[in-house]
C-alpha cells in the first residue's frame, strides 16, 4: 500500500465532520511537512484549514483538497450490507473526501519533485479546505481574498464515472428558522399556549405550495432540528427548521430566500409566535472554464491506465448487487455523454466504469452545490471525477462509506493525483493556456463581479441551531 493510500485510510478512520477535522488536518499537515512543504495553519480563522506551499515565482497553481465526513453514515468497511461500527462517532466518509484531499496531496508532492528536479520556476499552493458538506470553507477563502495571486485552481472529486466535471452547479443558502411560542398544558389550557411546532408545520406547508411556482433549477428542502420536545401534552414553545434554498445563480437564490422568509413570517403571524431567522452558510454556482477542462481531458486520456483484478471486480459486484435498478439507471442521466451505448453497456454488464467517458463541454446547472463554485468566481477553475466506487454507488450512502478503504478506491485516488500533476505540468510549460483560461473567465463573467452570499459579519462556524 502506498503512503497516500495509508494516509487516506487514516482520514477514513477519523471521519470528522465540518470544522472538526482536527486529527485529519493534523495528519495531512504532518505528511506535507515531511515532504518539505511550508505549511500555514489556522487559515482565515479556520483551525482545520491549511495552505501548503512549495516553489517560487509564476505561475501559481492552486490545488484544492477536502477531508470532512458526514454525520449519520457510520459504516463498517468492505461490508456489502448496512452495518454501522458499534463504537465511535456516528460519522462516515460518504462523499469520498478522505480520498479527495489525499489525491490532491499526491499531485502537490509530484509537482514539487518535478519543479526541483528540473530547476523550474513555479509555485504550488495546496489549499486544505475543511467543511465542504456544512460550513463552505472555500466560500470564506474566496470572500476574504485568500486566493489572491493564484493563477488557476484544479480540483477533483471521487465518484463512479471517469469524466471531466463540466457544467455548473446550484448556489445554496442555508438558514435556520427558529420559532418561539408559549408553553401550556395541551389539554387543560391549550388556549393559553402558542405552538412553535405549529408554526414550523405551517411554514413547511406554505413552502411546499410554493414549489409549483419555482423555476425548474430551484430546490428547497428542510429538516427539523428541534421539534420542541417529546411530550404531546405540552404545547411546544420552541421549534426550529433548517432549510437549504438553491437556485442556478446567486441573485435568483437571494430572491428565493426572500420568498421563503416571507412564508416563515406568515407562519409566525398565523400562530401568534415570534420568529428568529439565522443565516448559516452560503455558496455560489460554478463558473465553468472550457480551456481548463480540455487540458484536464488530455491529461486524463494520457494517464488513464486502470485495470482491476478478478478479486476487485468480484468485490465491486457485491456492492453493485445492493443497488436498485433506478440507482444504476441514474448513471445515464447526463445527456452530454458522447457514446451513450458504450456507457449503457458498462452500467448494465460491468461493476466498475473502466474507461474515460468522453463528454461534450456544457454550461448546464446540475442539481447539487459545492463551495468550489466560490473559488471559480475569483480564479479560473476546473474539476474532474475518477471512478473510486462501483458503478451506481450513490453519494452520501453507506455503500460509498463501505468501499472507501478498498483497493479500487485507492486506485481511483492515485489516478486523480497523476492527472492533476500532468495537467499542472501542461500549464507550467504552456503559460499561454493560463492566459486563455483567464480570457475565458473574464468573458463568462461579462463584467459581473463576485459577491459572496455570506455576509461580512459571519465568520466560519460549526453549523448549529443553538
Amino acid at each position: 500500500m502506498s503512503k497516500y493510500s495509508e494516509l487516506s485510510d487514516k482520514i477514513w478512520e477519523y471521519a470528522e465532520t465540518g470544522f472538526e477535522e482536527v486529527q485529519s488536518c493534523a495528519a495531512m499537515v504532518e505528511f506535507l511537512k515531511r515532504e518539505g512543504f511550508e505549511v500555514e495553519e489556522n487559515v482565515d480563522g479556520m483551525a482545520t484549514a491549511y495552505i501548503a506551499t512549495c516553489g517560487h515565482g509564476k505561475p501559481v497553481i492552486g490545488l484544492l483538497g477536502e477531508y470532512d465526513a458526514l454525520s449519520g453514515l457510520n459504516q463498517c468497511a468492505d461490508t456489502a450490507e448496512r452495518k454501522p461500527v458499534t463504537s465511535g462517532e456516528d460519522n462516515g466518509h460518504g462523499c469520498g473526501h478522505h480520498l479527495l484531499g489525499v489525491g490532491s496531496i499526491k499531485a502537490a508532492v509530484l509537482l514539487k519533485q518535478y519543479l526541483e528536479e528540473n530547476h523550474l520556476e513555479g509555485t504550488v499552493k495546496l489549499f486544505g479546505c475543511p467543511a465542504e458538506e456544512t460550513g463552505s470553507s472555500k466560500a470564506y477563502l474566496a470572500r476574504d481574498g485568500v486566493m489572491k495571486g493564484v493563477d488557476l485552481a484544479l480540483s477533483w472529486h471521487p465518484g463512479t464515472i471517469n469524466q471531466i466535471s463540466s457544467g455548473s452547479s446550484q448556489t445554496c443558502v442555508s438558514v435556520f428558522y427558529k420559532f418561539h411560542g408559549i408553553s401550556s398544558h395541551a389539554s387543560a389550557t391549550p388556549h393559553l399556549g402558542r405552538s412553535a411546532l405549529d408554526a414550523c408545520e405551517l411554514m413547511n406547508v406554505g413552502v411546499n405550495y410554493m414549489r409549483e411556482h419555482m423555476e425548474p433549477s430551484d430546490r428547497v428542502h428542510y429538516a427539523y432540528t428541534n421539534v420542541g420536545g417529546k411530550a404531546p401534552n405540552v404545547v411546544q414553545s420552541e421549534a426550529t427548521l433548517k432549510y437549504f434554498i438553491r437556485s442556478s445563480t446567486n441573485p435568483k437564490t437571494v430572491k428565493l430566500v426572500e420568498r421563503v422568509n416571507n412564508i416563515a413570517k406568515g407562519a409566525a403571524l398565523m400562530t401568534d409566535t415570534t420568529l428568529e431567522i439565522v443565516f448559516d452558510e452560503g455558496l455560489s454556482n460554478v463558473v465553468v472554464n472550457e480551456t481548463i477542462e480540455k487540458v484536464l481531458a488530455d491529461s486524463f486520456r494520457k494517464c488513464y491506465n486502470l485495470t482491476y483484478t478478478p478479486e476487485e471486480l468480484q468485490y465491486a459486484q457485491r456492492f453493485k448487487d445492493t443497488l436498485r435498478p433506478e440507482e444504476l439507471a441514474d448513471e445515464l442521466w447526463d445527456t452530454h455523454t458522447i457514446d451513450k451505448d458504450r456507457l449503457r453497456d458498462n452500467v448494465n454488464h460491468r461493476p466498475m466504469n473502466d474507461y474515460f467517458v468522453e463528454k461534450t463541454h456544457n454550461d448546464d446547472t446540475t442539481m447539487g452545490s459545492t463551495d468550489v463554485g466560490d473559488i471559480s468566481w475569483v480564479v479560473p477553475t476546473g474539476q474532474f471525477n475518477t471512478a473510486c466506487y462501483c458503478i451506481g454507488t450513490g453519494g452520501h450512502s453507506w455503500q460509498m462509506v463501505a468501499q472507501g478503504k478498498s483497493s479500487i478506491a485507492h486506485k481511483g485516488m492515485e489516478l486523480a493525483g497523476e492527472i492533476l500533476f500532468d495537467a499542472a505540468k501542461t500549464f507550467l510549460h504552456q503559460p499561454q493556456l493560463i492566459e486563455d483560461a483567464w480570457k475565458e473567465f473574464e468573458t463568462r463573467l461579462g463584467g459581473e463581479t463576485y459577491h459572496s452570499l455570506i455576509p461580512d459579519d459571519i465568520k466560519p462556524h460549526i453549523s448549529s441551531a443553538e
